[in-house]
């Protein structure tokens, strides 16, 4: 871990490419999956669906970067992060909204929680599922998180109400290395467009509920936001999200490798 963080800095103090670091090294700035604002404002939508005051918890929330911009629209929101080391790392003090705790003793009820990375080997599902109305993940379609790939809920007596796809970071991470660090690819534009046309996106978000009067509360709300998302999609933007742009992952995009006609961040109902 120390090595990486060495590899971190030394990136960050010579790169001409800031926004890079969030897909090379998210576990010290940025996520382990892909996100644009039109993303929290879909949570943000879900959890006010529930309550005008919901109760929001960001599970393994890492140093916050996720939960940070859901803040500023739910300040009640908190994260738990059992392995406090980032902060360690970063040099900078853990803020009081994140409680350094493993999901199993939180014992409160939530009405969202969001799981936005399940390490791989590690289920906790049983402990969210124990305290949360609605439940909001996201996991990599390849397996790379939980056990076996295990990240959904359905076993826990939950129906899902919605979904869209996403890059992983490591699609944009795929992407970046091809066209900004690979010497070979850099000099030949033939075959790094050929590669692009390969690319894929393999994070999914997942909505799920128990209670069928919430669930059709979710819909309703959630509906009523897309009619209005494509002009926000445009004009309410984080800088990095320029990244995904260029990489190829733009906001209703279909790709050509994927043998379907599913777009990237479009939402599907149960």
């Amino acid at each position: 871990m120390l090595n990486a963080f060495q590899e971190y800095l030394k990136f960050a103090r010579s790169s001409d490419y800031r926004n890079h670091a969030r897909y090379i090294f998210p576990f010290f700035e940025g996520t382990y999956f892909t996100y644009r604002k039109i993303d929290v404002l879909r949570i943000v939508t879900i959890a006010k669906a529930i309550t005008s005051d919901p109760q929001y918890l960001d599970i393994g929330c890492g140093y916050g970067d996720f939960l940070n911009k859901v803040i500023q629209y739910i300040p009640s929101a908190i994260g738990v992060e059992k392995d406090a080391t980032i902060y360690y790392y970063l040099n900078t003090p853990k803020p009081e909204y994140i409680i350094s705790l493993p999901i199993e003793c939180v014992t409160q009820p939530i009405d969202v929680a969001f799981v936005g990375w399940m390490e791989p080997g590690v289920d906790f599902r049983l402990g969210v599922a124990d305290t949360a109305k609605c439940v909001i993940t996201t996991f990599d379609e390849g397996g790379q998180c939980g056990i076996n790939g295990g990240c959904e809920y359905e076993e826990f007596g939950y129906s899902r109400v919605a979904w869209w796809r996403t890059p992983s970071w490591i699609d944009v991470n795929h992407e970046l290395m091809n066209s900004y660090y690979s010497r070979q690819l850099a000099n030949d534009s033939l075959l790094r467009n050929s590669l692009r046309d390969l690319r894929s996106a393999h994070n999914l978000w997942y909505v799920y509920v128990r209670d069928e009067y919430l669930k059709n509360r979710i819909k309703f709300r959630l509906m009523n936001w897309l009619k209005k998302e494509g002009p926000t999609s445009q004009e309410e933007k984080f800088e990095f999200e320029q990244i995904l742009d260029e990489c190829g992952f733009q906001y209703k995009t279909r790709l050509p490798s994927m043998h379907s006609s599913e777009k990237l961040w479009e939402v599907y109902f149960d």
